[in-house]
């Protein structure tokens, strides 16, 4: 038997991997292992540090259900999600839409609604119109693209984490018309923190970091002959749009309310029209990838 030492075991645990025959997996659990013993040797980790990263480990695991993924959050704050964000869309041409984070508050099966429509379920809060247009390759409208679309409430809580809320709340499924065109109602997002009252938020706590996201509302645009756009547009002068606690903001999906003309009632009375807010997403190809 081979006498272990610190600087051996890693290639005899990599030489555990001879009968693997999925590469793809070979490649990523080699390297996974390589990089965490160099770690362990790095910082000389010790038994109690070991088991407390364990520990931590396991309420992560214990706080995770199908409404909260605690390890979702963790790869979100510590940058993990981007960074695969970023590397996936690293040949984006140019002027493509950039993608964001999906986050862990998506839901499947929203009903989908007519143009115009509101998602705010008689919430309280400010409206604003969100319109614009899908276009695809020389910019050329798509028409009948799908727009799922969601955000959190006034009181910075998705449908998911609060049951006061209306099911499907703030959430909604658009198609674009016959010229590419897209308009729905919903309400200023704000600014709000990630769940922070687990072990992320005992990781954000030791970091010395906020949990806050800046003000944004969620996307994905889908189209036939188009990569499917995973993005979110950001509110202009939030607080916290420098230090976005999942790095998720950028400053091309950064956008401005911008002022509606007063409409002319009767009487020659104007109605105040609420602010919008207009976005093109522009999609690319899939056969380009």
């Amino acid at each position: 038997m081979q006498k272990l030492t610190a600087t051996n075991i890693t290639d005899v645990a990599l030489s555990r991997f001879g009968k693997a025959t999925n590469e793809r997996l070979r490649e990523v659990l080699t390297s996974a292992l390589r990089h965490l013993h160099e770690f362990v040797r790095e910082v000389r980790l010790t038994p109690d540090e070991w088991k407390a990263g364990i520990d931590f480990l396991v309420a992560a695991g214990h706080i995770t259900d199908d409404k909260r993924n605690e390890f979702i959050l963790l790869s979100d704050t510590l940058g993990v999600s981007a960074l695969v964000d970023l590397l996936s869309h690293a040949r984006q041409p140019a002027g493509a839409t950039d993608s964001s984070l999906l986050g862990p508050f998506y839901r499947e099966g929203v009903p989908e609604m007519s143009n115009g429509s509101s998602i705010a379920n008689g919430t309280p809060g400010e409206t604003v119109v969100v319109r614009g247009l899908v276009t695809g390759a020389g910019g050329r409208p798509v028409a009948d693209a799908g727009l799922d679309v969601w955000q959190a409430a006034p009181n910075g809580l998705y449908d998911l984490q609060d049951e006061s809320q209306p099911e499907l709340n703030m959430r909604g499924r658009f198609r674009t018309d016959s010229s590419g065109r897209f308009e729905f109602r919903s309400l200023k997002p704000l600014s709000y923190p990630v769940p922070h009252d687990g072990p992320a938020g005992e990781l954000l706590l030791a970091q010395g970091r906020h949990p806050y996201r800046p003000a944004h509302i969620h996307f994905i645009v889908t189209a036939p002959g188009y990569e499917t756009l995973t993005t979110a547009l950001y509110i202009a002068g939030d607080p916290y749009i420098d230090s976005d606690a999942v790095f998720g903001a950028k400053d091309s999906l950064t956008v401005h309310y911008k002022k509606s003309e007063a409409r002319q009632g009767a009487g020659a009375r104007a109605t105040a029209e609420p602010d919008y807010i207009e976005f093109n997403f522009n999609l690319v190809a899939a056969e380009r990838r």
